[in-house]
């Protein structure tokens, strides 16, 4: 019976899609609104999607409505399918299939995302690096969020319920460990009592990731890191 939770995050953890998402956003926005539609001055790593479509609508002067966050969610998603059909644009991470491969094999380890991105634009990402969601027992998307406004910090306690209903039974926060690249993954870990792996391979640097439990530069030591998350 597991008695471990490992959850990744998607973007700039698990995979890189040079920026893919980004743009498919803003061409989703040209499409459906104006050429002038911009993603300037939106935050991106590290949020939860439905946060940046506020975010997007807004900044451009769009009324916030479940029309047009609903129109922007399917525009998006048009749009990233099309970019990640480019050789070369989406790669997973140095380590990543390897450790993967080993935690599935660890009986004592449930695998999970908790990520923020929609299911259906995290699945895209991963598939075009070779990675199944359905590999992960635990799925926590984006959307998931029980509150309105949604926080990422809301994350941690939907996938240990999902483990419960799972397995029957509760899990402790001390055996979660939450993996990702941004100080969001760190608090929304930390605010629980999860504990937190943090990897530098997006844009903070291991200084700006100091508050988590562990610090690597990349997923690449595989055995050393598989050793460290199954505690």
């Amino acid at each position: 019976m597991p008695d471990r939770l490992v959850l990744f995050d998607i973007d700039a953890t698990l995979v890189t899609t040079s920026r893919a998402g980004i743009r498919s956003l803003q061409d989703a926005g040209r499409e459906l609104y104006a050429r002038e539609f911009t993603i300037d001055g939106v935050e991106f790593a590290g949020r939860l999607d439905p946060l940046i479509i506020d975010d997007l609508l807004a900044a451009n002067g769009i009324g916030v409505t479940e029309r047009s966050r609903a129109e922007l969610r399917e525009a998006y998603g048009r749009h990233l399918e099309r970019h990640l059909k480019v050789d070369g644009k989406a790669s997973a991470l140095p380590g990543v299939h390897r450790l993967i491969d080993l935690l599935a094999g660890e009986g004592a380890v449930t695998l999970g995302l908790l990520t923020g991105n929609f299911p259906e634009t995290g699945r895209m990402k991963l598939s075009a690096c070779g990675i199944e969601a359905d590999g992960f027992a635990v799925r926590v998307w984006g959307c998931d969020s029980p509150h309105d406004p949604p926080a990422r910090v809301d994350l941690p306690l939907v996938a240990m319920e999902r483990f419960e209903r799972m397995y029957a039974r509760s899990i402790a926060a001390q055996d979660v460990t939450i993996v990702g690249d941004t100080p969001h993954d760190v608090a929304c870990a930390k605010a629980h009592g999860c504990r937190c792996l943090a990897v530098a391979t997006g844009m903070f640097d291991a200084g700006e990731l100091a508050g988590a439990d562990h610090v690597v530069e990349d997923l690449s030591c595989t055995a050393e890191i598989s050793a460290w998350l199954r505690g």
